[in-house]
């Protein structure tokens, strides 16, 4: 007749080997869930393995590495000669016995706080749910362009190398990282800096970038202007820390300065929030006279320009403009980019490009927020860009993203001739797309989604002068852009019938 703990192991414990988790750790785990609960009790025998293999019909060496396992972590102890004898590891902290409450409630978490804290309107989430099989975004890249096979070797290689670890020991650096010189190199050599390591630091990305820089920047009730229908993301990070927003009209030359001038007075602006190469969401780029007369009236009028590039590597046509930042003579402009976005989300850094002082102050933020860093994608960032790499993945992706650009046109003019009106840029993910006539684009989106596309709120936009898309494009193929501008031209004629 079996034991009662033999009984007990062949009723709770179950495997599935299809999973990528070894069958040991799932055992384990198991085996630890069963003494949680108090099926195995302290002091209780295990079968030997030999037992143990034939109750659940695994090799011997499996028992054997799920009983190292379980003694690895004090759930058991193997004693020699006698057996494997069931542990419950004592708790590290004394238990406080909740008189006040019931018993079953004692030791749930609250849902509401006991406390009074201040509760953020800007930072509200504007994440939505959808059961949609396509989503239209407002211009992210593909995940699936990213190399997987070469990142893997070059994550590797970048954990290999021994000086990772005296970096990681080291309490502070006295010389620039190899990181930041190699950054500064391709930024130099790409966007025609003339900077070094202390006119730079690197973030986890371009929206720490910008809190970090708001909250250096901004006092509250400063004035921000900010493009007329401009980027929420940027909106909401501006308003946390305080500041007040004014729109300034867009036109077919981007931000129109001169509104600057006869709006506002001298001293009253505390910066100006500009997109380096296509408006947000308008992908409308400002001329080259204005960025000059912007950045002669920063300079007038003392106040600090924060120039977002945040598609510089997705220029299809021509050459890209050159940063307002590289001709800044008088260190007035704040440069915010990001490097790798031909890699996946978690590998791309950040960087604020800004005068030495501003930077000094900024590193001693960003040790507040993120003194660990990560030294294994810098490392593999600093061999990328040393090898051309980046530069190679770049050049790909571009000859891939103008396709599906082109393509996305085609599509439009074939399905939206008369209803949406467009203009190709030279470059970014994403299209702006003007409805004629106005309709309720909520109304569409509800349309869009009960046949399989989903429109986020975040890429709409509706006002009595306004109706339209930033209809991001790069994370969809060719095939499956097809399908989206059939079902929106659906959802489109359903809205009209409605």
């Amino acid at each position: 007749m079996n034991s009662p703990v033999n009984h007990i192991i062949k009723q709770l414990v179950t495997f599935d080997k299809s999973l990528v988790q070894p069958v040991y750790i799932q055992v384990s785990q198991q085996v630890i869930n069963a003494i949680q609960r108090g099926y195995l009790h302290k002091g209780s025998k295990l079968p030997g393995t030999r037992v143990f293999s034939a109750l659940l019909n695994v090799h011997r060496n499996t028992a054997v590495a799920i009983y190292e396992e379980l003694a690895s972590q004090g759930w058991v102890d193997i004693i020699a000669n006698k057996g494997t004898f069931v542990l419950v590891p004592e708790a590290s902290t004394a238990t406080i016995k909740a008189t006040s409450q019931p018993i079953n409630e004692a030791y749930t978490s609250s849902k509401v706080a006991g406390f009074p804290f201040e509760q953020s309107f800007h930072l509200a989430s504007t994440a939505e749910e959808t059961r949609a099989k396509f989503t239209i975004n407002d211009g992210q890249p593909d995940l699936r362009l990213h190399p997987v096979h070469e990142f893997s070797r070059w994550y590797s290689a970048a954990m290999k190398r021994k000086p990772l670890l005296n970096k990681w020991n080291k309490p502070t650096e006295l010389t620039p990282s190899v990181f930041s010189t190699q950054l500064c190199n391709y930024l130099n050599a790409t966007r025609g800096f003339h900077i070094t390591p202390s006119n730079l630091i690197n973030t986890r990305s371009t929206a720490m970038s910008l809190y970090i820089v708001s909250q250096l920047l901004i006092k509250q009730n400063d004035l921000v202007l900010v493009g007329q229908l401009s980027n929420y993301a940027a909106n909401m990070i501006f308003q946390q820390a305080g500041a007040t927003i004014r729109t300034i009209p867009i036109d077919d030359e981007g931000l129109d300065v001169d509104y600057i001038k006869t709006h506002f007075l001298k001293g009253s602006i505390r910066c100006v929030y500009i997109c380096a190469h296509r408006d947000y969401p308008t992908t409308v780029t400002l001329s080259a006279k204005r960025r000059l007369q912007l950045l002669q009236m920063a300079k007038t009028y003392g106040f600090a320009i924060i120039e977002d590039d945040y598609d510089y590597d997705f220029q299809f046509e021509g050459s890209a403009m050159l940063p307002m930042a590289s001709a800044d003579a008088g260190g007035m402009v704040i440069y915010l980019g990001k490097l790798g976005q031909s890699l996946f989300p978690s590998i791309h850094t950040g960087f604020v490009v800004a005068p030495e002082n501003f930077i000094s102050e900024a590193k001693n933020y960003l040790q507040l927020l993120d003194k660990q860093g990560d030294l294994i994608q810098e490392q593999m960032l600093s061999e990328l860009i040393s090898e051309g790499e980046i530069y190679r993945l770049k050049k790909k992706n571009i000859v891939t993203y103008k396709q599906r650009r082109d393509r996305l046109c085609y599509y439009l003019a074939e399905y939206f001739e008369g209803i949406i009106t467009w203009e190709v840029p030279l470059g970014g993910l994403a299209l702006w797309l003007q409805f004629v006539d106005t309709i309720s684009l909520v109304k569409l989106a509800e349309e869009a989604e009960k046949l399989d596309l989903f429109l986020p709120k975040t890429i709409l936009y509706q006002d009595k002068h306004t109706c339209a898309i930033r209809f991001g494009f790069g994370h969809l193929n060719e095939a499956e852009l097809e399908t989206v501008i059939t079902t929106l031209k659906s959802a489109y004629t359903n809205v009209l019938n409605l």
